[in-house]
Formats: structure tokens, sequence, C-alpha cells
């Protein structure tokens, strides 16, 4: 378990992380979202102790991180794939690792094939691929087979199948009881992997809830209509107050429910070729409710 309690950083007058208070609880994986500058990269190198916060405390199974001498065995982490000596082979990288950590030079062979790693372990790192070095970085994670996980951007550089084999991961590693913690900008893969989320926005906590519920957030539900009578059903949308927009002969609606549509046609006697409603996905949500914590925007974008 990682809690994080009242956490805050500044660097002069700027202030990276604001009170921060949340908890990340095993047998879940807990996705950390939050807009470019929000304080995510901050918060987790306070939680490994590798920047002191200016105030507040965070551990990790009950404990400062900072306090376990062999920490791959407590905290498996990957927060940045290409950080390796290059002139060393990957099955090298592990070993110096290992050995830092009292963790037996067999377990290096086993996390390599784990991770698919085993036929290039004697090639140098310089040589890896992105997605190669992203493997390495989760063997290393793997390495002391410890109860708690904390990745920072783990799918960068991987392929679809490798996607596909970092969300099963996950999937195990919390099904064992264990704690993911894992920070991503790809709201796709959130959406498939996360059961809780933890979202941060210019260093405050905008939520730390379930990932259905962090959706049922926002406002972008909409229902799809068809109808032949188009332009009658329109007008009594508006008049009902709802957001009508017509696409490819077909209606968009926002701010009322399929029933109240449905409802609403029946009175009047319009038949309906389709009647869908839509749920807001992760990602809708996420740029709704992050809006004014986005630090950089381009032309158009609030």
């Amino acid at each position: 378990m990682i809690e994080v309690m009242e956490l805050t950083k500044r660097y002069g007058a700027t202030t990276a992380v604001d009170g921060l208070t949340f908890t990340v609880r095993p047998g879940r994986v807990t996705g950390f979202l939050g807009p470019n500058g929000a304080g995510k990269s901050t918060t987790l190198r306070m939680v490994l102790g590798l920047h002191a916060p200016t105030s507040g405390a965070v551990t990790v199974d009950g404990r400062p991180f900072r306090d376990r001498p062999r920490g791959l065995r407590h905290v498996g982490t990957l927060l940045d794939a290409t950080d390796v000596h290059g002139g060393r082979t990957g099955r090298a990288h592990l070993r110096v690792l290992a050995r830092g950590n009292r963790v037996p030079f067999a377990r290096v062979d086993e996390v390599l094939e784990e991770v698919g790693l085993a036929g290039a372990a004697r090639r140098r790192v310089g040589g890896y691929s992105l997605g190669m070095r992203q493997r390495l970085g989760i063997a290393g994670a793997l390495l002391g087979d410890p109860p708690v996980f904390l990745f920072d951007e783990p799918l960068n550089g991987l392929d679809p199948a490798g996607v596909k084999w970092v969300r099963g991961l996950f999937r195990r590693l919390a099904a064992e009881g264990r704690t993911v913690f894992v920070s991503s900008h790809l709201m796709s893969e959130m959406e498939h992997t996360a059961d809780e989320l933890v979202v941060v926005g210019k260093g405050r906590l905008i939520a730390a809830e379930s990932l259905a519920d962090f959706a049922a957030r926002g406002t972008g539900e909409s229902v799809t209509v068809g109808t032949p009578g188009r332009a009658a059903l329109r007008a009594l949308l508006l008049a009902e107050g709802a957001g009508v927009r017509e696409e490819s002969g077909l209606l968009t609606v926002t701010g009322l429910s399929a029933a109240r549509i449905g409802a609403m046609a029946l009175e009047h006697r319009m038949p309906l070729d389709c009647l869908v409603p839509r749920t807001a996905s992760l990602e809708e949500a996420f740029m709704e409710l992050t809006a004014d914590s986005v630090e950089y925007t381009t032309g158009g974008s609030r």
C-alpha cells in the first residue's frame, strides 16, 4: 500500500505538488493521470525518496521507502527506461541490481525469460530499441518479487503485442494481491487496465476514485437519434433545453436521457429509426475535468 499524506513540493516560487492526499491499495491497478506539468513525476520521485517533500509524508507499507536498504525487494520501479548504461548487456545490468539488493542471480534469467528478452540477454543495452529497454526496465522491477510496483509511462515504445502483454502483467500482479501504481498519458490503456484512478492537475488532487466513477463525472453522455421527422424532433428537443447536433442524417443529443427522448417521440407520434445512448469515454471525462489544469495549450484550446 502507498499512502500519500498532504504531500507538497516547492521549487522556489513554484509549487510542483500541492497538498496531495491519496491511497493506492493492494489488489488493484491504480492509474495515475494528469496533464503535462501536473506533478506526477515529482510525486513518484517523492514516493521513492529521490526527492524530499517540502511538507507532508509518503509511506510504502507503513514506512518511508528510503528506510528500506534493499529497495527492489519492497518496491519494483520503472521511472525511465532510457536511464541504463548502454555499454552493459541486459543480463549484466540486472546482475548489478540483483547484487545490490541481495537477490539470487538465478532470478535474473527468470525475469529475462518472463519479459521476452532471454534471446537478447547478452546484447549491449545501447543496441536495444525503446521497446526492449522498456521490457528490461520491467524485468528490473520484477527482479526482487516485491509486493508493490510503481511504473512511469511503461508503454512507451512497445508494439501492440507488448502493450497487450504489459496489460496482462499488471492485471496478474494485482490479482496476486500486489499494489500496482501506473502513471500514463494513454487514456485508452488506462480504460482497459486500471481499476482505480488518481488524477492530478497543477499539483493538486482532482479525483481519487474508481475508473467508472471518474468517467461518470464527465458530462459527455449523449444519445444518437434517427427519425424521418428530424426537424420537428429537433425543435422539441431544443425547447426542452437539450443540446442537438445533426450529422449524417442523425441527431446527437446531450442533456436528455434516451428514455426521456423516447417518451417525447411517443407522445408526439414521431417514429424513431434508432435511439442509442453513448457514455462518455475516460478520455472525454479526463479532458473535461482537467481543462483548467492544462499548462500548455495549442491554438483553439482552452
